[in-house]
């Protein structure tokens, strides 16, 4: 690249002073992101209100990232399409790799974000797509984790009386329903769709604060959901047939605090299992399994997840494990539960707190 990344971020923040700063303390590690709209601070706050640091003096940031609302400054370098994912078509990012970092172009929406090992920047229409900026933050936690030698996983996460279970399941397989789920019998949620896995022993779950975002199934089936959508659209939606009511395109973001409570969003827990979901709808009664890791690299496939474009290691030549014998093996440290059979997310919940948790429901906390 003609111009290095570290030169294209400087250049975006002087011409955009990012002045309104929100702190935020994601377990341990200090966060601030600035940005140039009030608006946009005040959506991320409110996103991300249960990780807001405690006013002090003792904030010393870990990672700071910018964003800025205006319109993408040219570039004047060839972007390179990101192949799109196993069974997906469409291309949704683009690229150019720098001496120093990388840019990555959103297609959709041309939302551009930059960054190096220690520079994070996101410029575009950052308000109207203040999902992308959201993910961008979420997104250099992960790498952070990555660089400490961390496993990506496609998974949610919750934890029990000192436990943490993590939940996986190929596309549609209803992860977070199940997460939701297991909110109602007392668990702290952990993460919604990404957990890192650690490298070392004892092995922990780590966490990204990313809110649950939940079709009309999911809200209509779960008391502490209902109120997020209307009562219009909880009877239009109700007169549905099962199949297509489930299938809806639509989502809804569950923040944690609004539905459950405050104290209820942690983002780590030591790793007691993984539950895998290999069911499917009208497939009779559900069915529950201990398997062996190493012996199921099928279902590895469904927790183990490439870390793509927004990871660059710190260290080129250490690099996350991707294949799906090294999960396998880092799995195996806990029990793992595969559920068959037909879709019962009530019964999958008690399931999973009796298998990993010693069967200690009746402790709960609601």
């Amino acid at each position: 690249m003609k111009t290095s990344c570290t030169d294209f971020i400087r250049a975006v923040r002087e011409r955009r002073p990012a002045t309104r700063e929100l702190r935020l303390n994601f377990d341990g590690i200090a966060v601030l992101v600035a940005s140039n709209s009030q608006d946009l601070n005040a959506m991320l706050e409110d996103y991300f209100s249960e990780f807001v640091a405690a006013p002090g003096d003792g904030f010393t940031p870990d990672i700071v990232i910018t964003a800025h609302e205006g319109a993408v400054p040219d570039i004047d370098e060839p972007f390179t399409e990101k192949a799109p994912d196993p069974g997906k078509t469409k291309v949704k990012e683009e690229y150019v790799n720098c001496g120093d970092g990388r840019l990555v172009r959103k297609r959709l929406t041309g939302m551009l974000f930059a960054f190096t090992a220690a520079e994070h920047l996101a410029v575009g229409e950052c308000v109207r797509n203040c999902n992308q900026v959201v993910n961008f933050i979420n997104s250099r936690l992960i790498a952070r984790h990555l660089d400490r030698g961390c496993y990506l996983g496609h998974a949610a996460a919750v934890a029990f009386q000192g436990k943490g279970i993590a939940l996986c399941g190929f596309s549609g397989m209803g992860k977070s329903t199940l997460a939701l789920f297991l909110m109602n019998e007392g668990c702290t949620f952990v993460s919604n769709d990404r957990v890192l896995l650690s490298g070392d022993l004892p092995a922990r779950l780590y966490g990204i604060p990313k809110q649950p975002r939940i079709n009309p199934g999911t809200a209509l089936h779960n008391d502490a959901l209902r109120n997020i959508v209307d009562s219009e659209d909880r009877k239009r939606f109700a007169a549905l047939p099962p199949e297509r009511l489930w299938s809806l395109e639509y989502k809804y973001d569950a923040l944690i605090g609004q539905c459950w409570g405050q104290g209820r969003f942690a983002l780590r827990a030591p790793f007691s299992g993984l539950a895998v979901l290999n069911w499917r709808r009208e497939g009779g009664a559900t069915r529950f399994a201990e398997v062996y890791p190493p012996d199921r690299l099928d279902l590895v496939r469904a927790f183990s997840k490439e870390s793509g474009l927004f990871f660059a290691p710190d260290k080129p030549e250490v690099r996350p494990a991707t294949s799906p014998e090294a999960y396998a093996v880092r799995l195996a440290q806990a029990p793992m539960l595969e559920i068959t059979g037909g879709v019962d997310f009530a019964a999958a919940a008690a399931a999973c707190l009796d298998f990993f948790c010693g069967g200690q429901r009746e402790q709960r906390c609601r």
